[in-house]
């Protein structure tokens, strides 16, 4: 059987595309590897539609060429007991873990699905998930502390997209071992966001439909979520340094804003984590989104609807430059001197180029929610209304499963008619979607 790399239309990291014959596929490429593995190494890269995609068959030889035996998993833990706590505790993957943990393992008990977070060794730090997918997974050594990189194990989701620095899926037989063919998962590469450095990769294991395209794009919206969590981190912990090829990298020195989501706004300022009144949050907020100035006057408008007197916005101005810095605070007009950041312009920023699942992650909530100040309430509707037309304009299943959880989203019926079309009729989340669709529209009348 001569073997060839199979060059479909779409994208090539994805394994089952809309409309395959999942246990046909199944079959091609079982077939596949048997001859592979049996030594018909004959390779055709002229004709597309071959039985093996060309990322999976680079990744076979790969495994061949490294001396992968495809017949064992090994029994080896690279890390286990007291070194591999003292390991991943310290590791730069540890702070995403939450972010995981509420993204993709809360829901996923009696799903037969797994979540792994390795390192950029492809060593497994976490495995969690369904207990009894853990318990079979035990068979193939799928365990916390074992290497599950290609050089060890072959070609496998989460070895692979550390291999190539690319997300991407493999299917059943496509892995290079044996031992995991009952198995499909989708994984890929966690930067950080600083240096661009490989930290490690996020992975679901499960069966054949974790190589669905929507699996892989939940997987890409994690990880754009873990590596927002990692630059926020990194903003607002001046203690925490990332390590990188020449050394350490420190915390940005300009002051941060953080008022999405929450009402109690905090600021960073030369390494402290301050809390802020809603006031004083108000004011850095309208000013970091006014760099020109504004008046006495103009700033009592924005900040209450009733206008405030002069005294009193001069009292608020006084007490905040304790706060922030007397020598950042211009007066006539009002305005910042120097830079501000803040997670509404992190998110803005996502926007600006297009990147809807990064704006996401990093949309924590609106705007100082209890905020009533017409200046704030302005910024608020316009991220809402900028991150919600992202959202539309992407069509992203998993973005807007994620957007239709939230305060924003809920009542969102255009998002949730997004949602629906983006969703695969042979899905069970289909039917569940459009029974929310009716509930919703009988609730409100659409």
């Amino acid at each position: 059987m001569a073997l060839q790399s199979s060059t479909p239309h779409g994208n090539p990291w994805v394994a089952v595309r809309p409309g395959d014959d999942v246990a046909e596929l199944a079959r091609t490429v079982s077939s596949a590897h048997r001859a592979f593995v049996s030594g018909d190494h004959a390779i055709r890269q002229d004709r597309p539609g071959g039985p093996v995609r060309s990322v999976v068959l680079d990744s076979w030889l790969r495994s061949r060429d490294r001396g992968v035996n495809p017949d064992l998993v090994g029994d080896h833990l690279d890390l286990d007991g007291v070194e591999l706590e003292r390991y991943r505790s310290t590791h730069p993957m540890a702070p995403i873990r939450p972010v995981v943990r509420k993204l993709l393992v809360e829901d996923i008990a009696d799903t037969g699905l797994l979540v792994a977070i390795s390192d950029a060794a492809g060593r497994l730090l976490w495995v969690e998930g369904d207990s009894t997918a853990r318990d079979r997974a035990v068979s193939m050594h799928f365990v916390e502390g074992a290497d599950w990189s290609e050089d060890r194990v072959g070609t496998n989701a989460p070895g692979t997209a550390l291999a190539v620095d690319q997300c991407v899926q493999i299917f059943g037989a496509e892995h290079f071992s044996s031992a995991v063919h009952d198995w499909s998962c989708s994984a890929a590469p966690v930067h950080d966001p600083v240096t661009g450095r490989i930290l490690g990769a996020i992975d679901i294991t499960g069966g054949p439909r974790v190589a669905e395209p929507h699996v892989l794009a939940l997987v890409r919206a994690t990880v754009a979520a873990a590596e927002a969590e990692l630059r926020l981190n990194l903003l607002s912990s001046p203690g925490l340094y990332l390590p990188d090829a020449h050394g350490m990298h420190t915390p940005e020195a300009h002051p941060r804003l953080a008022v999405l989501g929450s009402e109690r706004p905090t600021l960073v300022v030369g390494g402290d984590r301050i809390a802020l009144s809603r006031r004083h949050a108000e004011i850095l907020l309208i000013l970091a989104h006014r760099p020109e100035g504004v008046s006495g006057d103009q700033l009592a408008v924005l900040l209450d609807e009733a206008e405030l007197d002069s005294v009193t916005v001069r009292a608020e101005m006084s007490r905040l430059r304790k706060v922030f810095g007397a020598e950042r605070l211009e007066s006539r007009p009002y305005r910042i001197r120097g830079e501000l950041g803040s997670d509404v312009a992190d998110v803005g920023r996502a926007l600006d180029r297009g990147d809807a699942a990064a704006a996401l992650a990093a949309y924590r909530g609106p705007v100082l929610p209890g905020s009533v100040a017409p200046g704030v309430e302005e910024i608020r509707d316009q991220l809402r209304a900028r991150m919600r037309a992202a959202l539309l304009r992407s069509a992203d299943e998993s973005l807007l499963a994620r957007w239709t959880a939230t305060p924003d989203g809920r009542e969102d019926s255009a998002a949730w008619s997004a949602y629906l079309s983006s969703i695969d009729r042979r899905s069970p989340m289909y039917d569940q979607v459009r029974a929310r669709i009716a509930i919703f529209d009988e609730q409100f009348g659409h």
